[in-house]
């Protein structure tokens, strides 16, 4: 059963990671970086396509009223990280020097790129992440029957180690560990998984438009 319960929630992560592999061999191939950024479109069309095939499985889903104070936590929340995010990225704190995403060519930015890359990390992005992260790690690492989990009664250890991962997927590591301590902390005070999705929309979302106002790519 917990296998069966795992799946949906570990497949669209896993598959959004092995773009990475499948950009890095299409670059060795010879493929121009210009065209390799809608491989974008590619990656979230394949996340998205495998979280509504699996729709039916996520009853972390199932819609309940977060509250006003929940809501408002969790947008607070969004945005702090967002702060943190942008001001903890001295070069010790970041692994490796991506290139990012720069929708420009020949100086003029690509719109469509944009909006694809925003809706992108901010509608589709926090889910599969928070499925995998919060509602499937954070609680399987105490009880392999995960769904049966309280999110309240995660141990220090559930919490350190999920927190830890999440950090090292990101470059810059110490300001994703901080999110996924702010996430975590609020799946686990409010027991609904749309808090910190909320949140992580937000964060991603205003990233974005921080982005491009200032030309900051190498965020992306």
């Amino acid at each position: 059963m917990s296998d069966r319960a795992a799946l949906p929630r570990v497949v669209p992560f896993l598959a959004y990671l092995s773009f990475i592999v499948i950009a890095d061999v299409l670059g060795r191939l010879g493929v121009a970086a210009q065209d390799l950024r809608w491989l974008y479109a590619v990656k979230i069309a394949v996340v998205l396509g495998l979280l509504l095939y699996w729709r039916r499985s996520y009853t972390e889903l199932l819609w309940t009223p977060l509250g006003a104070r929940a809501i408002l936590g969790a947008l607070v929340s969004g945005v702090v990280v967002f702060l943190l995010w942008i001001n903890l990225d001295a070069s010790w704190m970041r692994i490796g020097n991506p290139d990012g995403f720069d929708p420009r060519t020949d100086g003029r930015i690509e719109w469509s790129l944009v909006v694809l890359r925003i809706a992108g990390a901010a509608l589709v992005v926090p889910v599969m992440e928070e499925l995998f992260w919060r509602s499937f790690l954070l609680r399987w690492i105490d009880r392999p029957d995960f769904l049966r989990a309280d999110p309240r009664l995660a141990s220090a250890k559930a919490f350190a180690i999920s927190v830890l991962l999440f950090g090292f997927e990101h470059n810059l590591w110490l300001a994703g560990m901080v999110a996924g301590a702010a996430y975590s902390l609020l799946y686990m005070r409010s027991q609904s998984l749309w808090s910190p999705i909320l949140a992580h929309g937000v964060t991603n979302g205003v990233l974005g438009l921080w982005i491009i106002s200032g030309g900051h790519w190498i965020y992306w």
